[in-house]
């Protein structure tokens, strides 16, 4: 009878071996408050942005044409939006005072009544806003309901510092010019500039003009600024 060389070996119930746990993204976002220095710091990098930026358009009624001409009136400030999550199932502890962090970011400010002015980082990415939106989503509790897992989707505003100075109530930045034409009349041109004909007077100011009924086709007529722009 033969011996075999190898003897067959009887394996035990095979075991599945725990999948590797994920290991959780440091992160580097980081909000902070310009006015008071405080750091709020994002729990985890979020996975992805939306940067929205844009101008504002006027269409210019033209009698008689099929499509209106368009002249641009400004830039619209940009907007950044983004989902922040929140866990802290494996500290079981409550999840909600790190997303009031960053809702308390909507309150305004005792003094100047306006909430505050933000610097969003990440990375080399930075973006000096005011919080407009913050929805909190919780999904998940512990057995006593306290919530330990949350999604917060925030919108930020860009914020521009613009240096103005004011005069007679107005703020004054660039002035825009109108050239007259023979059927401008400044109630008519109070209407488009400032949103009121009532207003015709502000114009003749601003120019000196002591009598509105003669008007001069052709001459720059400089408008106020703080209304409507065409």
């Amino acid at each position: 009878m033969t011996t075999p060389l190898t003897s067959p070996v009887r394996l035990g119930p095979t075991r599945r071996m725990p999948a590797p746990k994920a290991r959780a993204q440091v992160s580097t976002a980081v909000i902070i408050d310009t006015r008071s220095g405080d750091r709020v710091p994002v729990m985890f990098n979020p996975e992805e942005y939306s940067l929205d930026q844009g101008n504002e358009i006027a269409e210019i009624g033209v009698p008689g044409l099929a499509t209106s001409p368009v002249q641009y009136v400004r830039g619209r400030a940009r907007t950044l939006r983004m989902e922040l999550f929140y866990d802290t199932y494996e500290l079981g502890t409550d999840v909600r005072p790190h997303v009031q962090r960053v809702i308390r970011l909507l309150d305004p400010d005792q003094r100047t009544h306006a909430p505050p002015v933000l610097l969003f980082m990440m990375g080399t990415f930075s973006f000096q806003c005011v919080l407009l939106e913050a929805n909190q989503q919780v999904t998940m509790f512990l057995a006593d309901g306290t919530p330990v897992r949350a999604r917060l989707s925030v919108r930020f505003q860009e914020y521009v510092r613009l240096e103005v100075q004011t005069r007679r109530g107005l703020f004054v930045g660039p002035p825009t010019l109108h050239q007259l034409t023979e059927r401008d009349t400044l109630p008519d041109l109070a209407a488009t500039y400032l949103g009121d004909p009532r207003r015709w007077r502000e114009i003749a100011e601003a120019n000196d003009i002591d009598d509105p009924l003669r008007l001069v086709p052709g001459a720059p007529l400089v408008m106020p600024a703080g209304g409507q722009r065409p």
